[in-house]
């Protein structure tokens, strides 16, 4: 899913508590309209990736996964964040019914789990995360890529990873 033409980064992400914190530093950085697909395995820390950027963004309450609502909305300091777990989804249309478009405007941050379920439906994404679970040499975590999807946040990606090296 990867573009050649945007960067695409890689980190190691050891525990929890680094998930939590990457996640917390990527929202100090994303605009308003921008959507992020989150790509994993089951277990992957997708869900832990939304948490880390739903409390960095200001929100104070718990952050469960919408596996079975599709999409739990926040509105945090007047700017409006959609959280989606489309792995339960049988089809894209199934989106479409649900009035899926109406969550994508450009003042809205879309976090969305298991995008290709509604390929086709969703617009491009901005910033693709795809988690993989890493078990070498006794290092236990998450494999982290980043990859660019827009312009929007080709220069983001190159600044985030300038603060993190």
């Amino acid at each position: 899913m990867s573009n050649s033409t945007f960067p695409s980064r890689h980190c190691f992400l050891a525990n929890e508590a680094e998930q939590l914190n990457f996640a917390a530093i990527i929202a100090t950085h994303i605009p308003p309209g921008t959507v992020i697909f989150l790509e994993g395995d089951l277990g992957t820390g997708k869900t832990t990736f939304v948490k880390g950027f739903l409390l960095a963004s200001g929100y104070k309450g718990n952050v469960k996964s919408p596996t079975y609502t599709l999409v739990e909305p926040y509105e945090i300091r007047d700017r409006q964040f959609y959280h989606f777990d489309l792995y339960r989804l049988g089809s894209p249309d199934e989106l479409e019914y649900a009035g899926g478009r109406d969550y994508f405007d450009s003042n809205a941050i879309c976090l969305i789990e298991w995008p290709e379920k509604a390929k086709g439906f969703l617009p491009k994404a901005d910033l693709v995360f795809q988690l993989e679970y890493h078990n070498e040499a006794g290092a236990q975590g998450r494999n982290c890529t980043i990859s660019s999807q827009t312009e929007l946040c080709s220069s983001m990606i190159q600044n985030i990873f300038k603060l993190l090296d």
